[in-house]
């Protein structure tokens, strides 16, 4: 095991990047406090605000409230303050410790008070907000130059129309700006140094937190990690053999498994005729009102259900459902409303993907399908088309964490995790060094504190004593079907 030590070398480090212009100023003397109130979804909960600069670097300018919750502890075990880092992008946090916040052991619970927030720009933190019709002319996959043109001019429309309805909040979504906002709330916890989980996009946060604020971090773990020194092919390329991965898992838990009802037919079969059903365009989803699925949907939906390996055996009869079903059905009517939050918003100002032209596209989308025969389109091919016309530089662009923190922050890493890839897990690890340790879970799902009591255990003794489990650490897999 890894004990933590304090020393007065992240002090001097800390006075280093600053003299270097990395460190943000601090917040102002007057000190913002959170006015917690019981939660109107749950009274057991408690819920406030906290106004912050929508601009940190013009402190005295603009403002928006940024939405909290949490969970008291036990008084008489009380040690302090548990901060949750969202994912998605999207998710809220809010919702998750007032419908959720069981996601962390009773042991947890009971020493730590469990706060999460909704991040600037989603849920009830001043959401962006754009026109529905925008949105829906945004293509999942790009056909050709004439619609690579016609997304370049339809995102500049977007970006305009999302800027009017948002506010100054728009432009500063970025996830540097939310590390600052993050450091504000641990200074209106009262609590001294930040104890921090973050999940999946959340570990974006908690590694910007740590570059920035290095001396502040009391402990900081990083479940299912992303790796922000990707450029385009990197990211997309790593994205489609975790993808790929997770598929291949499936199909073999399926082969071995009497709980899948597919179990003994020939499911790369049964895949390929639904994915040429779906790029004829006659593929209909009986969950969805019989709304036809694109590729790109089918892949999607399809992905999603590996995240838990509680949803296989649903998946599987919902893909058998479709391939014994006909290819009738419709288009599922659009919601009535003109105006829709769009949290998707941050990844445009975190990672600069440029593409110049379909050309260099489609040899993107080529090499992703020799890379992912099966789950050709990764969901980062998405976000080439969505921050397509980016201006450049993004607010918070990629780079090699440059993170000197007196305290190890612990990697909670899945082997077969189908979203964060272990291949993401290891180079960050990588770029952390001695400032990192990975704990590997040898299992399947997207996240492992709650899947592994293993994993559960040593993320426990890591936050409650500070105590890192030993280099090279590594838990079983969890049978799904046990």
């Amino acid at each position: 095991m890894l004990r933590v030590r304090k020393s007065a070398v992240g002090w001097a480090v800390a006075l280093a990047l600053t003299a270097a212009g990395l460190t943000p100023a601090s917040p102002a003397a007057a000190q913002p406090t959170i006015d917690w109130q019981p939660c109107a979804k749950d009274a057991t909960a408690q819920c406030g605000t906290l106004s912050l600069p929508v601009d940190w670097n013009r402190p005295r300018g603009d403002r928006f409230d940024l939405a909290l919750a949490r969970r008291v502890a036990d008084p008489a075990s009380r040690e302090g303050a548990l901060v949750f880092g969202p994912g998605g992008p999207g998710d809220s946090g809010v919702d998750r410790v007032v419908n959720g916040s069981s996601r962390f052991s009773a042991d947890l619970r009971r020493r730590f008070d469990i706060v999460s927030f909704d991040p600037r720009g989603t849920g009830g933190s001043n959401p962006v907000l754009c026109a529905r019709d925008l949105l829906a002319r945004q293509p999942q996959l790009i056909a050709d130059q004439a619609q690579f043109d016609a997304t370049l001019a339809g995102n500049a429309l977007l970006r305009a129309d999302c800027r009017a309805r948002t506010g100054p909040l728009y432009d500063h979504v970025d996830t540097t700006s939310a590390a600052r906002d993050l450091d504000a709330i641990r200074a209106a916890l009262g609590e001294r140094q930040l104890t921090f989980h973050g999940s999946s996009y959340g570990t974006l946060l908690g590694e910007r937190y740590a570059e920035l604020f290095p001396e502040k971090v009391r402990a900081m773990v990083l479940e299912a990690a992303m790796d922000h020194s990707l450029g385009t092919r990197a990211l997309l390329d790593t994205q489609a053999v975790t993808s790929e991965d997770a598929f291949d898992e499936f199909v073999a838990w399926c082969d071995r498994s009497t709980a899948c009802a597919l179990h003994g037919k020939d499911f790369r079969a049964i895949w390929e005729r639904l994915r040429a059903r779906a790029e004829r365009g006659v593929l209909t989803d009986p969950k969805r009102g019989g709304a036809v699925l694109t590729p790109f949907e089918l892949t999607r939906l399809t992905h999603k259900e590996f995240y838990d390996t509680w949803r296989w055996p649903g998946l599987a009869e919902w893909l058998g459902s479709m391939d014994a079903s006909g290819v009738a059905g419709g288009a599922v009517p659009s919601a009535d409303d003109a105006v829709a939050p769009y949290p998707f918003a941050v990844f445009c100002q975190d990672w600069s993907l440029p593409v110049r032209d379909y050309r260099e596209y489609a040899g993107h989308l080529r090499r992703m399908a020799r890379l992912a025969p099966d789950l050709r389109y990764p969901t980062a091919v998405f976000a080439l088309a969505t921050c397509l016309g980016t201006p450049t530089p993004v607010a918070n662009p990629q780079h090699r964490l440059r993170v000197r923190t007196d305290v190890p922050l612990l990697i909670a890493a899945t082997v077969h995790d189908p979203a964060s890839g272990y291949n993401w897990a290891t180079n960050v690890a990588r770029q952390l060094g001695r400032h990192g340790v990975l704990l590997t879970y040898e299992g399947w799902g997207h996240g492992s504190y709650t899947t592994s009591p293993c994993v559960g255990r040593a993320v426990d003794a890591y936050l409650i004593d500070q105590v890192a489990p030993a280099r090279g650490t590594r838990c079983p897999a969890v049978d799904p079907d046990v």
